[in-house]
């Protein structure tokens, strides 16, 4: 049985997550269309090419589900899922999935979404573990800011070794699939690193290093 890990977004789905979410937030009216947009691509864009300073970007995307109650995020989280995420899974990335899981794999999906989100997501693919971004709460509700390290970048690995702390799994024969250059540090902690429809700085990386690079989409 082997470790293996997913990164989300545009690695399972054809899209991100988060920047999914904060157009949806947009569409229904719960937040101010013409700042929350240009700003959620700002971010986009420099998470794409790398730039992203993650805790501007948590300042950001956080702030809404500090607004409203918990009730009513998980009534919008239920709309998002259906017409958002649902369309756009990569039917090849559920067939490697399933292709792990016979194998009796250990499955986990790591990613830089915070767990509100990507929980639902996670028992979409009907993944064990998720090691994402937490947010804080307080109170039964989000205060807005980010509970430990970001599960972004290096932090990838900080929240992987925290969690293998706290479990009896190795990462002996370990597996990780990846689209982004960003998380390179993860794919060279495990013993198999995969790309999945890389970005053009993690295809030439793994060129170079000679991983195996799929393509899903």
């Amino acid at each position: 049985m082997a470790l293996v890990f997913f990164d989300l977004d545009e690695t399972l789905i054809a899209g991100d997550s988060d920047y999914e979410w904060g157009n949806y937030l947009v569409s229904i009216g719960k937040v101010d269309g013409d700042v929350y947009e240009s700003e959620n691509a700002r971010f986009y864009h420099d998470y794409r090419v790398g730039n992203l300073d993650v805790y501007e970007f948590l300042d950001f995307a956080l702030q809404p589900l500090a607004k409203y109650s918990y009730e009513e995020l998980c009534a919008w989280r239920e709309d998002y899922i259906q017409h958002c995420i649902k369309p756009i899974i990569k039917s090849q990335a559920l067939e490697l999935v399933e292709q792990h899981r016979k194998a009796d794999d250990y499955l986990a999906i790591v990613t830089a979404t915070n767990q509100f989100i990507t929980e639902p997501i996670k028992e979409l693919f009907d993944i064990e573990t998720l090691i994402a971004t937490e947010p804080a709460m307080e109170g039964g509700r989000f205060t807005g800011t980010v509970a430990g390290t970001p599960c972004f970048g290096p932090g990838k690995v900080t929240r992987v070794k925290e969690w293998l702390a706290s479990t009896n799994h190795s990462l002996v024969g370990s597996y990780c699939y990846s689209d982004s250059q960003n998380d390179i540090p993860l794919l060279e902690l495990v013993d198999n690193p995969i790309t999945v429809d890389a970005d053009e700085k993690l295809s030439a990386y793994a060129m170079q290093k000679g991983w195996e690079q799929l393509q899903l989409k």
